[in-house]
C-alpha cells in the first residue's frame, strides 16, 4: 500500500483516520469499527462495501 495514498485517505463516514492493516488487506475505522477492504491493490472506500469489525477484532486495533 502507497504510503503518500494512505496519508490521504480518510474514512468516508466520519473523516477520521484509517489503520492499514496489511495481513488481511483492509483499512480500519475506530471510530465507526468499520473495515474497508483493498482489492488488487486498490482501497475500496464505500460504506456499502465495509464490513463491521467485531468487538474482538477492535479490542486487538493497535
Amino acid at each position: 500500500m502507497d504510503k503518500k495514498l494512505l496519508e490521504i485517505l480518510v474514512c468516508p463516514v466520519c473523516k477520521g483516520k484509517l489503520i492499514y492493516l496489511a495481513d488481511s488487506q483492509e483499512l480500519v475505522c475506530k471510530a465507526d469499527r468499520l473495515a474497508y477492504p483493498i482489492r488488487d491493490e486498490i482501497p475500496v472506500m464505500l460504506e456499502e462495501e465495509a464490513r463491521k469489525l467485531s468487538l474482538e477484532e477492535y479490542d486487538r486495533l493497535p
